[in-house]
């Protein structure tokens, strides 16, 4: 049994994330695949800069303010996720015998959905750009959905520090606070269990030693999962070591526990086609706006470490070989028990 009081957390490296969404089906398959839950993504992958899902979260409020009170936002309503369920026409493609006069498409057109501004970035020409940003629940220090729940259904484990709501109190509560409270809009509700819910960390894998499936499926090797405190895991050295890794809207107030390693990006074109290498291509001031005024100090780690290894003589770098991630378990860090035949138990 894990020693109490530790904090499991999340590196995500957006240089290395191909917004294959992966992660976004390993969770919705495993977690997500039930009654009432179709609008729930806990892992999604949005392409930014981009207003995300559900729509406009950024926007909606919640966390805590100056004084570490409670802020509570707006509550994500059903067009924030796109409306209705998508249903698609699946007789009709498989069946109906029309050749290529018929395609498959979502019955009623919806609205929004997850990444529905996929690759469509930013800028002016040449200057282009866009990346990938994962999200999920934060598992934070300060979860606002804790504090926002009237009944105290939502609490943090000691032992991993796993945000976990109690489904049969939830079921009490109208209110719906927590998802007025949590910034990151990462609670949802389910009209059928009448109850709030969220990213769970694959908790029943996380008992068994093994990684939840969103990192375990990552084929890109952009997502770490450990124990903070583990100070030989590439998640304390890339977020406590170097300070590489940083968390999503630091100035909510909750103290997130997933860390993002900035995207680098390419260098922008100067008017005469030639490549301008101080000037990035991803706004330095957009960076800022996400992750704070920490991302300047972590690019500069970032792009010193990685000069290491392209001059000659190369030099060793701790942090680049971590963040390449050649060995598979080195993202697992405490979790890289094989989850193969624990999935048929709790089945």
């Amino acid at each position: 049994m894990a020693d109490p009081n530790r904090q499991l957390a999340m590196v995500i490296d957006l240089n290395k994330c191909m917004g294959c969404q992966t992660c976004t089906v390993a969770c919705k398959v495993r977690n997500t695949n039930d009654k009432g839950m179709d609008h729930q993504w806990w892992m999604k992958v949005t392409t930014m800069p981009g207003r995300g899902y559900p729509k406009d979260w950024e926007q909606m409020g919640g966390g805590y303010d100056a004084d570490g009170n409670v802020m509570l936002g707006k509550k994500p309503e059903a067009d924030d996720y796109g409306g209705e369920a998508m249903e698609f026409n699946y007789e009709e493609v498989i069946y109906g015998r029309q050749g290529q006069e018929v395609h498959l498409a979502p019955r009623v057109k919806p609205s929004w959905g997850p990444n529905w501004e996929e690759d469509v970035g930013s800028g002016e020409w040449p200057n282009a750009y866009f990346f990938y940003l994962p999200r999920l629940c934060n598992g934070c220090n300060k979860p606002s959905c804790a504090g926002a729940c009237p009944h105290d259904a939502i609490s943090k484990r000691k032992q991993d520090g796993i945000i976990a709501i109690d489904q049969r109190t939830c079921e009490t509560c109208s209110s719906q606070d927590c998802m007025s409270g949590c910034p990151y809009k990462e609670i949802y509700y389910n009209p059928v269990t009448l109850s709030a819910q969220k990213c769970d960390g694959c908790v029943d894998r996380v008992e068994d030693g093994v990684a939840p499936a969103c990192v375990r499926g990552c084929p890109g090797r952009a997502m770490w999962v450990d124990y903070l405190d583990n100070e030989a895991g590439t998640v304390h050295k890339a977020v406590k070591q170097y300070e590489v890794a940083l968390p999503l809207h630091p100035e909510f107030g909750t103290e997130p526990n997933v860390f993002y390693v900035p995207p680098i990006g390419p260098p922008s074109y100067n008017e005469d086609g030639t490549l301008n290498e101080d000037e990035p291509r991803v706004p330095i001031e957009y960076l800022e706006k996400l992750f704070g005024p920490r991302v300047h100090d972590a690019l500069t780690t970032l792009r010193a470490e990685m000069a290491k290894r392209r001059r000659e003589p190369k030099e060793e770098s701790e942090l680049t070989d971590a963040l390449v991630a050649k060995r598979y378990p080195e993202l697992l860090g405490e979790l890289g028990n094989d989850p193969g035949g624990i999935e048929e138990v709790r089945a």
